[in-house]
């Protein structure tokens, strides 16, 4: 696997293989989605200053880092009320793990977790 600036590139037998940083974005987002106390993503200031410079499409509140053979994800999210921070992280690093490594065939090297704030459910009437 060699660097890339916006593609992980695996090289075979059969050619080539890039794959997007959005993608591996979307892979950890969706992964994100299904982890019981996530409440939200969080917008991130990092977000912001890579659509000036042409990411419009990377998911909010996600980012990847691609250097050599070694990616680093980085998650701001939001918990629920009533669940315990550090099991609903570490549950985030364990389901981005997974599925990315499944989905593309390359090892994360790190899931950082950033719980920006706490979401409370509004009283329904």
């Amino acid at each position: 696997m060699s660097e890339s600036k916006d593609y992980i590139t695996i090289e075979d037998n059969g050619g080539t293989i890039n794959i997007s940083e959005d993608v591996v974005a979307t892979i950890a987002t969706e992964a994100i989605g299904q982890v019981e106390g996530v409440a939200a993503l969080t917008n991130t200031l990092g977000k912001d200053i890579a659509e000036l410079f042409g990411k419009k499409n990377a998911p909010r509140g996600v980012t990847v880092d691609i250097a050599e053979d070694r990616i680093v994800i980085t998650a701001h999210i939001s918990v629920a009320y009533g669940y315990g921070v550090n099991s609903v992280a570490e549950n985030v690093q364990t389901s981005v793990t997974e599925a990315v490594e499944s989905m593309t065939g390359v090892k994360v090297s790190a899931v950082n977790v950033h719980v920006s704030s706490i979401s409370f459910r509004k009283a329904e009437n």
